[in-house]
């Protein structure tokens, strides 16, 4: 079994976490804001930490990026009630192992810390691009399957995708561009040159499967998500990745 510290300032939430994961036989430290953590981190070694986004003294964002830097292979996962897909990648790029949404069941919970005490893989390093690692939300890791898109005979394209969930279940699920969608995209971005193999549409395939997940915390029905909708989180993530 782990030693586990969970980092917090809500006295009921650690209490929840410390008594699931206790159940399942690990060991349990607490902290209730950045300093502790970081003096309860320094201290001792943990396999793995909880780490709430939104405290008081310190941003956990701040916490994990110091916590990766004095050990750099540290597996850590974030925990928020306030974030987004975006703030999900932001965290992997300091060094998150994965990112759990609140409210989320003891399962899921129990999931994503399975999930992450049994990966082998390193921790990446620091400022690698989520997309590069495929993006991990809710306890669950996605990954492209291919790059080029397939056909379809009524003008729809779709892209494919692995998700690893945390009871080490793969699920492919593949994500379907109708046209009518395709030209959503093009009168948002004011652009007729993206091509249907253009990697634009890949990412934004793994935005749109990543999104689905942090709301549901389980893949699409049947494994395939048919995007109609242009939702404000798209539309965020396509005006900072054209602008960039």
């Amino acid at each position: 079994m782990a030693k586990i510290l969970i980092v917090d300032d809500e006295n009921n939430i650690r209490l929840m976490l410390r008594l699931a994961l206790q159940a399942s036989g690990h060991t349990i430290e607490t902290a209730s804001d950045g300093p502790e953590a970081l003096d309860k981190f320094g201290e001792d070694t943990f396999d793995l930490v909880l780490l709430d986004q939104r405290m008081p003294a310190m941003d956990g964002l701040d916490v994990l990026r110091l916590m990766r830097s004095q050990k750099p292979d540290s597996k850590i996962i974030m925990v928020t009630a306030f974030g987004t897909v975006d703030l999900a990648m932001e965290a992997q790029r300091a060094g998150a192992t994965n990112f759990l949404r609140k409210p989320f069941t003891t399962d899921v919970l129990r999931g994503a810390v399975e999930a992450a005490l049994q990966s082998s893989d390193p921790a990446p390093p620091l400022g690698t691009p989520a997309s590069l690692q495929g993006i991990a939300v809710n306890g669950f890791r996605l990954e492209a399957s291919q790059t080029q898109p397939e056909q379809s005979k009524e003008g729809s394209f779709s892209h494919h995708f692995d998700v690893f969930a945390p009871e080490d279940v793969t699920t492919h699920c593949a994500v379907v561009f109708p046209p009518y969608f395709v030209e959503l995209v093009k009168a948002h971005t004011d652009r007729e040159s993206l091509k249907e193999n253009n990697r634009f549409w890949l990412w934004l395939g793994e935005e749109a499967l990543a999104n689905y997940l942090w709301q549901n915390a389980t893949p699409p029905p049947g494994g395939t998500l048919v995007l109609e909708e242009l939702s404000s989180n798209l539309r965020r993530w396509m005006d900072a990745v054209l602008v960039a």
